[in-house]
């Protein structure tokens, strides 16, 4: 019996993925950028980040506010490294670590406490302003904003779905 329940919770989430996959190729054409390639990576990263945010939905909430906070504060970083980019090489280093300083006190704030989820966005947001050609604040924003939500709607569907799967499998034993 367990061999099946995993065998249906497997097909189930397999059939998320091709969704997923599906919703990113319709809707990449109509981003501001990366039509070419889309970006169903930063769903499968959400998908992940709601999964460490405990599989519930204060953590998905949680997750979601760490995304505004980790795309805030990279641009922060980038706007600051701007500022002192006259020091040369370590304007970017001491940006980072400057605005990071400030935003690890975001741990004692209930809410935005969930800094992995913050830094996972920094890490989506930096990628994207870096390997995307023409890519602007609002432009990666807008990106990360739109496919971090359908990753973690992807997570929240993922243990509903698997929730009524096995309680589907218990009432027919």
């Amino acid at each position: 019996m367990k061999k099946i329940l995993f065998a249906v919770g497997s097909a189930y989430t397999s059939l998320l993925v091709l969704i997923l996959v599906s919703i990113d190729q319709l809707i990449r054409q109509f981003m501001p950028i990366g039509a070419e390639s889309g970006f169903v990576y930063v769903a499968f990263i959400a998908w992940a980040v709601y999964f460490f945010s405990g599989c519930t939905v204060k953590g998905g909430i949680k997750a979601a506010i760490g995304y505004v906070v980790g795309i805030t504060f990279s641009i922060m970083i980038m706007l600051l490294s701007g500022v002192i980019s006259s020091i040369g090489f370590f304007a970017i280093p001491l940006a980072a670590m400057i605005v990071v300083f400030l935003v690890l006190y975001l741990e004692k704030v209930p809410w935005f406490d969930l800094l992995p989820a913050s830094f996972v966005a920094a890490g989506c947001f930096f990628g994207i302003m870096t390997y995307v050609p023409d890519a602007t604040f609002g432009s990666a924003t807008i990106i990360e904003l739109i496919y971090g939500a359908l990753g973690l709607l992807w997570g929240q569907l993922t243990i509903t779905g698997k929730g009524f799967i096995v309680k589907a499998f218990e009432k027919n034993k």
